[in-house]
């Protein structure tokens, strides 16, 4: 599966709660963003030539991440009911969460509750959470279509 951090205006947590963002502050944002394109799919080529496409009006794809590789490694942001979802985001990606979650008046969740702050960084652990996590100590960064 991964390590899911989100763009939401919801209460901290990735329980569902709708996150407060609308579809078309997202497609304002992404109208703003020179380096964000809307594609509506996420698509990688498999080690045994298969392809792995995933499809959804508002997954947008991040094109000035210094790991964007045409192979389909991408930052991707998806979009889904009212928040903006990241799988296992590197610091960098953090970043951008938060510089879009400023644009939309929103924060930078993980799914234990942790709040990300402008550097990628951990502001608030979640004292709940049985581990806190930050940019330094989430899981390696994988491409999406190996979490599976």
């Amino acid at each position: 599966m991964g390590y899911e951090v989100q763009i939401t205006r919801g209460h901290a947590s990735l329980a569902g709660d709708g996150g407060g963002i609308t579809m078309e502050d997202w497609n304002a944002y992404l109208s703003s963003d020179a380096d964000m394109r809307l594609d509506g799919y996420a698509q990688a080529n498999l080690e045994d030539g298969e392809v792995l496409r995933l499809e959804g009006e508002g997954i947008a794809v991040w094109t000035a991440y210094s790991g964007h590789e045409d192979d389909g490694n991408m930052a991707w942001f998806c979009f889904d009911r009212g928040a903006i979802t990241v799988n296992n985001p590197d610091a960098e990606i953090l970043q951008k969460m938060f510089a879009i979650a400023r644009a939309l008046r929103a924060r930078v969740v993980g799914e234990e509750g942790e709040e990300y702050g402008e550097d990628g960084t951990m502001l608030t652990p979640n004292p709940a959470a049985a581990l806190t996590r930050s940019a330094e100590t989430m899981p390696p960064k994988r491409p999406w279509w190996k979490i599976f």
